[in-house]
């Protein structure tokens, strides 16, 4: 059971990886301008916008990779510990960075969820951005009981993006993780999820709406390819010939595809091809401890 649980959740780590290396290449082209450059792209081979390596990823990652980090150092309270991560990174300077997240940095004085609601007001409402769902994943992987992961989930979120759209996205997200972690097969656990929410009508409709960096076009769009597809590199590439905001849609799909498919059932082109697969693994490892520490508390 531990083993297939820790394949679950290395699959769940490199699933994020992976779908933003593979639509890294892609993003803010159109499914028409990526056909006639790449016919079906299926191979991470960088370039883009962003002028990545082969292998490289973007903020989708690095702001999850983030959210891990901080929990691994203070798992009952992370909010401090994961905002110290993002204002590391952001001081980096890296080449890739959303509009409002970039926006909570520079209002952030002290306060994350001040800054959320700051950035929420200057931007008229419209903050319903996917930069809170990109990388909320790490939570669903550490925290074994339903309650603290949800409640960690809301906090993560609201850290950057006030709206409630992107706390409910983030909430349905990690607890379909939550089930597929548990060994629930991938479409019952979504349609589970899902009913009673704007979602529900997602597998008979399918997304109509742009493949856009708003949260609920994005979360329609990741629903679309989870639900379609067979596989895991099917539901990656999926979004990755999209375009639009493919790093992202690819990201956060490729985060629940892992799990379900587990690590095993990633392609080895892809996931031998990230330039970070030394510190996946590794931060792996120490997610799985740190889980299992967790579970057994009293």
């Amino acid at each position: 059971m531990e083993e297939t649980l820790f394949n679950r959740m290395k699959g769940g780590l490199f699933g994020v990886a992976v779908g933003d290396a593979l639509g890294g290449t892609t993003e803010f082209m159109s499914a028409w301008e990526i056909k006639q450059k790449h016919g079906y792209l299926d191979q991470i081979v960088g370039g883009g916008v962003w002028r990545l390596e082969p292998g490289e990823v973007t903020d989708d990652t690095m702001m999850t990779l983030c959210v891990a980090e901080g929990i691994l150092e203070e798992p009952d309270q992370p909010y401090k510990p994961i905002g110290d991560y993002f204002m590391k990174w952001f001081q980096s300077n890296p080449k890739d960075i959303g509009n409002i997240i970039r926006a909570v940095f520079h209002r952030y004085e002290g306060d994350w969820f001040e800054a959320a609601l700051v950035v929420h007001e200057d931007f008229h409402g419209r903050s319903a951005g996917n930069g809170s769902l990109m990388r909320c994943l790490p939570v669903a992987l550490i925290y074994p009981r339903l309650a603290e992961m949800e409640r960690i989930t809301h906090m993560q979120s609201k850290m950057t993006h006030y709206d409630d759209r992107c706390n409910e996205a983030c909430r349905i997200y990690n607890r379909i993780a939550y089930r597929l972690l548990n060994g629930e097969e991938l479409r019952a656990a979504s349609r589970t999820e899902i009913q009673g929410s704007e979602y529900e009508d997602i597998e008979a409709a399918g997304p109509a709406c742009e493949t856009s960096g708003y949260v609920v076009d994005t979360f329609r769009w990741v629903l679309h390819a989870l639900l379609t597809t067979g596989s895991f590199a099917e539901a990656v590439e999926l979004a990755a010939n999209e375009g639009g905001d493919s790093d992202t849609i690819g990201a956060i799909a490729g985060g629940l595809a892992g799990i379900y498919y587990g690590y095993d059932g990633i392609p080895g082109k892809y996931a031998d091809k990230l330039l970070m697969k030394y510190r996946l693994a590794m931060l792996a490892e120490r997610m799985m401890t740190l889980r299992t520490a967790l579970a057994a508390r009293v």
